[in-house]
């Protein structure tokens, strides 16, 4: 099993940018150190939602120059925000400085004050991000001699020569689907990619019992990526890198002192989430941004319970089991979950260096 670091920190005001950026280098840096297989960023814009989140790539280029040996993710990158000929320009690039060694996540988004920031109105999201994404695939098939491409969805362009630079191996960068829709995970599975395994089922976002969705999602996508024909050696790294993701990764000496601590950080994250929600609102003040879901208050058991990993190194082995036994490689940690501060950042590095020590062992 695998072991990730998710870089998800927030800010609440803008002058606490600056060391935020920081912070997250010195833990990923330490995160490198400790053995840690990969680091994923998320895709977020505006609101101190995540600062290094307004372009993420760029924060893995820099992270990638100081940690050659690290595979690099993206949770999730929000496709219809990014006009497709940019979007492969920036994979192929990244895909050279990290030397094939990149996992780009891939969804249609979740927060509609990000989409009308960009002009994307919420409702139309799926349908743009799929436009992208096939747009995407014969921009990378195309070559120099083909006929131009044109682009007639939302994102427009021509495109007369080809993408440079080229993909560093083979093939495009893995893309990873979240294996919630059927056609996202066909499109993993056909392809021989990696996947996300949701541990919720839309409209409820949350609830006591994770894994039977673990279950559920993983062996849809388990049993249409065996048919799909593909080399052992191509199953046997998909299935490496299938993440099941934690909003909230906290380790402790002791259950009760971990129980305390996360509490503590859950607190503060909940202080953030509720002043996003204010400006989400007033992004869903018209039918086309209204959203459909809702996510439960971080502090209430259902949250806790599928988007937490909380407790003492044996207990998290404990928990652990479960998912290593369903089949999932990669365990994608927010060690970072929250307003970033001094306090925040022990716990966050507290967190990396138990895991490192006592709960790799365990799996590796």
């Amino acid at each position: 099993m695998r072991f990730s670091v998710f870089l998800n920190g927030r800010t609440m005001s803008a002058d606490a940018d600056k060391q935020l950026i920081v912070d997250l280098e010195q833990h990923a840096l330490l995160a490198g150190k400790l053995g840690f297989d990969a680091i994923f960023l998320p895709d977020h814009h505006f609101n101190g939602y995540m600062p290094v989140a307004s372009d993420s790539y760029m924060f893995a280029s820099y992270l990638a120059a100081k940690l050659p040996d690290m595979h690099f993710g993206f949770s999730v990158t929000s496709v219809p925000l990014h006009h497709p000929v940019r979007f492969v320009e920036r994979i192929n690039i990244l895909d050279h400085l990290t030397k094939g060694k990149l996992l780009v996540g891939i969804g249609s988004g979740t927060t509609p004050e990000e989409m009308i920031g960009f002009g994307v109105n919420y409702k139309d999201a799926g349908r743009i991000a799929e436009e992208n994404l096939q747009a995407a695939e014969a921009l990378w098939a195309k070559k120099v001699e083909d006929e131009p491409i044109e682009l007639h969805g939302f994102h427009k362009g021509k495109v007369l020569q080809r993408i440079a630079p080229g993909p560093y191996g083979r093939k495009h960068a893995r893309l990873m689907p979240v294996a919630m829709k059927e056609s996202s995970i066909t499109r993993a599975a056909v392809n021989g990619w990696p996947a996300f395994i949701p541990a919720f089922t839309p409209p409820q976002i949350g609830g006591t019992d994770p894994i039977s969705h673990v279950k559920k999602y993983f062996a849809s996508y388990h049993d249409q990526l065996l048919a799909a024909g593909h080399s052992d050696d191509t199953v046997a790294d998909a299935l490496s890198w299938t993440t099941h993701s934690y909003q909230a990764v906290h380790l402790a000496e002791t259950d009760e002192q971990a129980h305390e601590e996360m509490l503590r950080i859950l607190t503060s994250y909940q202080e953030a989430i509720d002043r996003e929600a204010a400006f989400n609102a007033k992004a869903e003040s018209d039918d086309a941004n209204k959203k459909t879901d809702r996510t439960g208050h971080a502090l209430t058991e259902e949250w806790m319970a599928t988007w937490c990993l909380y407790g003492s190194p044996k207990t998290v082995i404990g928990k652990l089991r479960a998912y290593q036994e369903v089949g999932i490689g990669n365990i994608l940690c927010g060690t970072t979950t929250g307003p970033v501060t001094e306090e925040r950042m022990a716990y966050a590095n507290q967190t990396l260096r138990l895991l490192a020590e006592h709960v790799f062992p365990a799996f590796k």
